[in-house]
Order: structure tokens, then C-alpha cells, then sequence
């Protein structure tokens, strides 16, 4: 995969694409994104120190959910942390100040973010499917023991899959500055486009296919138990797995999908012709776009939790209360406190 944009300055590439500026975009890019990923990482390292908080000091045994959600929580923590230097790259006009292997980290770090979201998203969704559809059958793969299991093999996996990002720089000189995973050169491999293409396959149609596939079966159970008994069709824990799986989608479709769909058409085209400056252009702002949405995941993944876990839901209502009674109550003790002084 590639962050937010690709290089195709090859040997193959004609004159002007080596010599195409793809920073046009720079201006609105050093306003928007500093304060996007500061709202992005406010909102992810205080629902997610939140939910990792809530689980672990919470006295009932983990059951296979919490587990899945304890490392997608874990996961977009390690991603949060990486933010302010971001921040900081973008207020600096693209110029990395921080070295080669701090940029190699972030870039890790990002990559793990997302396939191991997509990969927790999946298993929640898996288990779900199991609870609603087959209540009686293949519960030992929802044991606590299992599912360590899958998610070591999960971790294991994605570590894999982005390994080879720390070998290799992902440093480049840019008009006198350092940009950091702006540009991967793939030293004009005609090859990278099938590869791509077979990354996003299995890294996101699969993984999409499933989710898909496991919300249209609980749906169908869910309708065939109301016909059968309205009572149980309208169940709260069915309405609730439900809306977990549900969530799971919408997240999935508004984050991953734009970033993946996006790669996926440009190698296609890649494939047959050269990209000229301008759609290298084009898809440097997209890519740009579509990776702040991505990134944006580590927002909408809390509010999976506050429907998926019961006791997160409970201490941020209950912290939300509070706020408003709080607030209420000041102004109301001012006035109290003026009118005894007059």
C-alpha cells in the first residue's frame, strides 16, 4: 500500500512526469490538516485511553468481544501517539525534521492502524455471525483461549505485511525540504500495479465481502426469528448485535473503502498508460483526502464501543452526566452566591 502518494518517477516515466510538482495544494494542505488530525487526535486518545481503561478495570472475565476490542482500542492508541509529529510535518510546509527512522516508525505504525482495524472489524463481525446464527454450534472458536489465538495470528500477519517498510527509507528530498511518506519509489517495477491491486484484494475486498456477508445473515435470522416470535425478533441483545455489526459497516465503507478504491482504479489505469502530471496531481490531493480518512477510523471506532461494551457505555453516560450537571450547576451557584451578597 502507500500513504499518500505513490511515485512513478521511473526510468520509464517521461521527462515531465519526473519533473512534476505534485505539491500544488500546499497552502490549503498546512491549514487543514494540522487542525484536522488535532480534532482527530483529541477525540481518538481520549475515547480510546477510555475504553482500554474501562475493560481492564472492569471484574468481569474478558469474554470474546472485549478481547477483539481491547486490541482495536490498543491498536488505534499506538497509531494516536504518532499524530503530533504529523502535526508538526504539516505546520512545517511538508519538512520532516525528526530523521529516517522516526519516519519509518510513523509509516509502520500508520499501516499497522489499518490493517489490523480491518482485521479486528473482520473477527468482530465473525463473531457476531456466530452468536446470532449458529448459537449452538462452533462456540469453542469463540473460547477466550481461541481468540488470543486469532488475534496473535491477526497481529503476526500485519506485522508481515508492513515489515519491509523498515528496511527502506521513506525519506525524500523535496526543493530543499525532507518529506516523509509522501513518495515511494518502487524503481519503476512493472509488477507494483498487479502487487497493489493484490494487496487491496485480500487486505480489503475480502475482509469487506465478510462484514458484508456475516450483516446480511443476521439480518435474515433476525427476520425469520420475527416472524416466528415477535417477542425474540425484538430482543435487545439481538438489536444490539445488530447495531454492532452495522456500525462496523458504515466505518468500514466511510474510512477504508474511498483510500482502497482510490489505489485500486489508478493502478488499474497505470496498467495501460502512463500517468501524466496532472493526474499525478489529482491523485496526490485524493490520496490525501482519502488517507485523513482513513486516519479518521480512530474517531468512529469508540462509538463501536459504546454500543459493544456495556460498562463504557455506562462511564461515558455517566461522565457526560456529570458534565452537565456540572455546568448546570454554576451558573445556578453564581446566582446563589450574588443574591446573598446583595
Amino acid at each position: 500500500m502507500a500513504p499518500e502518494n505513490i511515485s512513478l518517477d521511473s526510468n520509464e516515466n517521461s521527462p515531465n512526469q519526473n519533473s512534476c510538482d505534485v505539491f500544488v495544494y500546499q497552502r490549503a494542505a498546512v491549514v487543514i490538516f494540522p487542525i484536522f488530525y488535532l480534532v482527530v487526535f483529541i477525540i481518538s486518545a481520549c475515547s480510546n485511553s477510555l475504553v482500554l481503561y474501562v475493560i481492564c478495570q472492569r471484574k468481569q472475565k474478558f469474554n470474546s468481544t472485549s478481547i477483539y476490542l481491547v486490541n482495536l482500542a490498543l491498536s488505534d492508541s499506538l497509531f494516536t501517539l504518532t499524530l503530533p509529529v504529523r502535526i508538526t510535518y504539516y505546520i512545517r510546509h511538508f519538512d520532516w525534521p525528526f530523521g529516517d527512522f522516526f519516519c519509518r516508525l510513523t509509516a509502520v505504525l500508520f499501516f499497522a492502524n489499518t490493517y489490523a482495524g480491518i482485521g479486528f472489524m473482520t473477527c468482530i463481525s465473525l463473531d457476531r455471525y456466530l452468536v446470532m446464527v449458529h448459537p449452538h454450534r462452533l462456540q469453542c472458536l469463540r473460547s477466550v483461549k481461541v481468540v488470543r489465538r486469532v488475534c496473535c495470528l491477526v497481529w503476526v500477519l500485519v506485522s508481515l505485511e508492513i515489515s519491509p517498510l523498515l528496511f527502506r527509507s521513506m525519506l525524500r528530498d523535496h526543493q530543499g525540504k525532507r518529506t516523509c511518506m509522501e513518495y515511494l519509489n518502487f524503481e519503476g517495477s512493472r509488477s507494483t500495479p498487479y502487487l497493489l491491486l493484490l494487496a487491496c484484494f485480500i487486505s480489503f475486498c475480502c475482509p469487506l465481502t465478510v462484514i458484508m456477508g456475516c450483516y446480511a445473515q443476521i439480518n435474515l435470522k433476525l427476520r425469520g426469528a420475527a416472524k416466528q416470535n415477535s417477542v425474540t425478533g425484538r430482543s435487545r441483545r439481538n438489536h444490539r448485535a445488530n447495531t454492532i455489526i452495522l456500525l462496523i459497516l458504515i466505518t468500514f465503507i466511510i474510512c477504508f473503502s474511498p483510500y482502497h478504491l482510490n489505489i485500486m482504479q489508478f493502478m488499474v489505469r497505470k496498467i495501460y498508460h502512463q500517468p501524466t502530471c496532472e493526474e499525478l496531481r489529482a491523485f496526490k490531493m485524493s490520496l490525501q483526502i482519502t488517507v485523513s480518512l482513513m486516519n479518521f477510523n480512530c474517531c468512529l471506532d469508540p462509538v463501536i464501543y459504546f454500543f459493544a461494551i456495556k460498562t463504557y457505555k455506562k462511564r461515558v453516560t455517566s461522565l457526560f452526566k456529570d458534565y452537565l450537571y456540572t455546568s448546570g450547576a454554576s451558573p445556578k451557584t453564581t446566582a446563589d452566591n450574588s443574591s446573598s451578597n446583595t
